[in-house]
């Protein structure tokens, strides 16, 4: 048997094709089994709260520790007067590239406008 983290690439076409509840379910279900899911596309903001608040209900001590999420900012997302503006005339911003796993396993040492550095343990 191979030993190792398995990581899920998960297309934006993928999750286009998915309700709100059934991109968590798949992100949180492939999160407790211990595997890395990379996002092409990251999720809505609201995706995102939920897929925290559900998290936070399935913490167990001795059981699921939670996720660590990291996303780039969106292209030119830099908050000021042009993120300002896109939100009061109601363009959603929506963030690049997205990677979660099981906080247990997976850290971010650095992150800035192109770079995610993660260190990922495999239990």
């Amino acid at each position: 048997m191979i030993q190792g983290v398995q990581i899920d690439f998960l297309s934006a076409e993928r999750l286009d094709r998915l309700t709100m509840m059934e991109k968590i379910r798949l992100i949180l279900d492939d999160v407790r089994s211990g595997t890395i899911v990379v996002l092409e596309k990251g999720l809505l903001p609201e995706e995102q709260s939920k897929l925290i608040e559900l998290t936070m209900m399935e913490i167990k001590p001795d059981g699921f520790s939670g996720i660590e999420l990291e996303t780039y900012p969106a292209k030119g997302g830099k908050e000021g007067f042009g993120g300002l503006l896109s939100r009061l005339i109601g363009k959603k911003s929506e963030s690049r590239l997205t990677v979660i796993g099981p906080a247990n396993q997976l850290k971010t040492l650095k992150k800035d406008q192109d770079l995610i550095s993660a260190w990922v343990s495999s239990r």
